[in-house]
This record gives C-alpha cells, sequence and structure tokens, in this order.
C-alpha cells in the first residue's frame, strides 16, 4: 500500500491517518495499523510510545495536510470570492467526510486533551484564515459594507462540516454540492445576503444623507 522508500514511522503515521479517518481512535487498533503499515509490534513501539503517541502524530499530519491543501486555494491570487469559491470546490472525498472534523465528533479524541489540541488549533487556523479572505473583499468592495468576516468565515467552515454529514447520510456527494452552492450564490456580490446587505447599507446611508441635509 506504501512507497517502499517510506521509512517505518512515515508507513506508521500515514496508516495511523487513515484508519483513523475510517474508524475513529477505539476502532484504530495498534495490530491494525501495523498490518496497514506493514511494520511489526517491535518496529512500532521503538518508534512511538504507544497508541496515544502514534495517534497524535497522525493527527497532527492530518492537520499540516489539511493547512497546505486550504492554504493553496486561499492563497492564490485572484478574489476574494473566487478564493472561497476555490476553497468550497476543492477536490474532496466528500463521503469519507472531512479527517479533523470527524475526530472533532469522537468522544474518544475530545476528551483527550493532547489528540484534541491540533484538531482544535487547525479549525481555529481555519476560520481566521477564511475571515481573512472574507476581510480583504469587504476592503475590495466586493462584498457588502456591513459583512461581518468572522461570522462569514465560521458560516462558510459549518457549511463544509455540515455538507460533510449530509452527504454521509444520503449516500450522496450531491449533497455536499448543494449545501456549498447554495452558499456560493448567497455571497456572490450582488446577490444573495451580500446584496441585501448592500442594499440596507445604501438604504441606511440614504437616510443618514437626508437627516444631514435636513440639519444643514
Amino acid at each position: 500500500m506504501y512507497s517502499g522508500g517510506m521509512s517505518a514511522s512515515e508507513r506508521l503515521v500515514e496508516a495511523a491517518q487513515d484508519l483513523l479517518w475510517e474508524r475513529g481512535y477505539v476502532g484504530t487498533s495498534p495490530r491494525a495499523i501495523q498490518q496497514r503499515a506493514g511494520a511489526g509490534q517491535g518496529s512500532m513501539y521503538h518508534h512511538f510510545a504507544g497508541k496515544p503517541a502514534l495517534a497524535q502524530a497522525a493527527i497532527r499530519r492530518s492537520a499540516q495536510e489539511l493547512r497546505a491543501a486550504v492554504e493553496a486555494v486561499l492563497g492564490g491570487g485572484g478574489t476574494a470570492y473566487g478564493r472561497i469559491e476555490a476553497y468550497l470546490l476543492r477536490e474532496r472525498d466528500v463521503l469519507r467526510g472531512c479527517p479533523l472534523g470527524r475526530l472533532a465528533m469522537d468522544p474518544d479524541v475530545v476528551a483527550d486533551a493532547a489528540l484534541r489540541a491540533p484538531v482544535d488549533e487547525t479549525l481555529d487556523w481555519l476560520r481566521d484564515r477564511l475571515a481573512g479572505v472574507v476581510q480583504e473583499g469587504v476592503d475590495r468592495g466586493e462584498f457588502a459594507p456591513g459583512l461581518d468576516a468572522r461570522h462569514t468565515a465560521a458560516a462558510v467552515a459549518a457549511v463544509v462540516q455540515g455538507g460533510y454529514v449530509l452527504a454521509r447520510a444520503s449516500g450522496s456527494a450531491a449533497a455536499f454540492d448543494t449545501a456549498v452552492r447554495g452558499l456560493l450564490d448567497l455571497l456572490a456580490p450582488g446577490r444573495g445576503a451580500a446584496a441585501g446587505s448592500r442594499g440596507e447599507y445604501a438604504r441606511t446611508g440614504a437616510a443618514d444623507a437626508a437627516g444631514d441635509e435636513g440639519d444643514a
């Protein structure tokens, strides 16, 4: 399954990543990791103190990979809307779900501060990164002046994670696609919620201007 050029420790971490994604923490046994990695028990315990240490290394690797994938689209050129669109529509294994989002719902991961930390840190980073892009769009006039960047970023992240749940429940990636495309319709400049906010801003501005003229 893994490249012959990979070290035993790399194979173990990658195997743990895959199994945590598929089965969760409790369902990922040391024996299953060893079998998938093609590594013996002695090799595993030579590199890692035990399952918790290996799981922590695997979760941190998954977090690094997710950050890199997100940064590849959000850090590119183009409009703020275009980068958010690229993030929402980027290639994903929708029916498997998010490797970190699924762990955020794993009670054994949530109960262990060391295992939970990279999950929390990465999801916080994601919301902050999205908020930065949204704020760029607001500053450049792509989005309505009153659009709250942090609230919008939280909504984007929630739609993605919720879309995974809907897709898994229905057994079809179409549910995810519908959710993210609906959000894109709302965010599109001149349409949906952004247009409504812009219209409200325009009405408020007009009223203020009228009031200023009366005062003069």
